[in-house]
């Protein structure tokens, strides 16, 4: 039981990227997924997170209007669709699944991707 995220690179400052998380050994419609970010000396936080349902979503303040985050029950894959990137967006992205509740707490997740780096330069 794994997930994969997928996506990360380097972008110039205005950018867009789309990460991927992709489990394998479970169906993801049944998790809230969250995406994560760390970067170097900083904790990790919480982006974005989606509810099962789809119908509860999460967006951290620094990213409402540039990311989007969805999920594809077809490809059974989340999607974190990131737009006018900035350089204070550059960490390494985790993506992660919980079974129970919609909650953005880092500790509330059960699997956790290996992290995909995105690096923003200015």
């Amino acid at each position: 039981v794994q997930l994969q995220a997928s996506g990360g690179g380097l972008v110039q400052s205005g950018g867009s990227l789309r990460l991927s998380c992709k489990p394998s050994g479970f169906n993801l419609d049944y998790y809230t997924v969250g995406w994560f970010r760390q970067a170097p000396g900083k904790e990790r936080e919480a982006v974005s997170c989606i509810s099962s349902s789809s119908t509860n979503t999460y967006y951290l303040d620094s990213v409402k209007g540039r990311f989007t985050m969805t999920r594809d029950s077809t490809q059974n894959t989340a999607y974190l669709q990131m737009n006018d990137l900035r350089p204070e967006d550059t960490a390494v992205y985790y993506c992660a699944a919980q079974l129970i509740g919609s909650s953005p707490s880092v500790g509330q997740y059960t699997y956790w991707g290996q992290g995909t780096q995105v690096t923003v330069s200015s």
